[in-house]
């Protein structure tokens, strides 16, 4: 160790030195200034790239918020509403109203129900979507009134198949773009309807509609369609069925082998993964 703390006068002299240049250097550090003496901040081409930049991250932050797109406030569900930024107990107010098959008709209907904020309902309620039955009620005389309460029997309706977009847009509650996708679904098929059930595939028209069109018109030259034993139908026959896929098929057949065959058509509705919603279009391709 001793060998380790005796220097020479050289080796003293050399390490006063290097302290010496070490306080040099931390003094430079410490009060001379190193920044860059071109100052950029006052540069109108720099000062116009940045302001360019911003306003691009603005819109890049702007495109990436959630879109809220038109809707009908009648079938916000639970997880529409909290994103709309509803509470769990106005949802649910809401629900329980739609479960006495009542309707919301209009922005100040939405928050009699749901009880939400007036800033809440100004900020969704301009994205509200009413059917346009609602929205552009008709009037309807005293003689259309009248005429309307008189039930036709079936020769007096006029034929669905045949009736043009002004025809239809006499019943009360279809306007001219209700009354275009009636004509537009009948043109898919060759014979146009089969049966009235299948004005329920149209969008848009609610059963309070459907009701008013039954009372004007009735299939009266309806389109053939092939129709298939539910009970000897093979899975390849059921496919051919409107919204009933190879999963059902097998289930069909699974059941019918079980009961030893159907009895009924109503028994379909105990098959495994049956669209229940679409039942009665389903019903239309099937026979005992």
């Amino acid at each position: 160790m001793k060998s380790h703390f005796q220097f020479s006068n050289q080796q003293r002299n050399g390490i006063f030195l290097l302290l010496f240049i070490i306080t040099v250097i931390q003094c430079v550090y410490m009060f001379v200034d190193f920044g860059n003496e071109n100052n950029y901040s006052n540069n109108p081409d720099i000062e116009e790239l940045r302001k360019e930049i911003d306003s691009l991250c603005a819109v890049e932050i702007e495109n990436n918020k959630p879109k809220i797109y038109p809707f009908n406030p009648n079938y916000i569900t639970d997880y529409k509403g909290y994103t709309l930024g509803m509470s769990n107990e106005e949802i649910d107010r809401l629900h329980q109203f739609r479960s006495n098959n009542q309707w919301v008709n209009s922005a100040k209907d939405f928050q009699k129900v749901t009880q939400v904020s007036d800033s809440l309902l100004a900020t969704i309620s301009p994205y509200f979507k009413f059917p346009e039955w609602v929205t552009n009620p008709k009037t309807k005389s005293k003689y259309s009134s009248y005429a309307s309460d008189i039930d036709k029997t079936f020769d007096q309706k006029q034929d669905l198949n045949t009736a043009s977009e002004l025809q239809l847009q006499k019943t009360y509650g279809i306007g001219e773009k209700l009354a275009k996708r009636i004509t537009q679904y009948r043109s898919r098929y060759k014979g146009g309807f089969h049966s009235m059930i299948e004005l329920t595939e149209v969008y848009g028209l609610s059963p309070e509609v459907i009701e008013n069109i039954e009372k004007e018109f009735a299939v009266k030259t309806p389109r053939e369609i092939t129709t298939y034993n539910l009970n000897t139908a093979t899975r390849d026959e059921l496919v051919l069925i409107k919204y009933v896929d190879y999963e059902v098929a097998n289930n069909i057949i699974e059941e019918r082998t079980l009961r030893d065959g159907f009895k009924s058509l109503e028994e379909l509705t105990k098959v495994e993964d049956f669209p229940m919603n679409k039942y009665e279009i389903i019903k239309l391709y099937l026979h005992l």
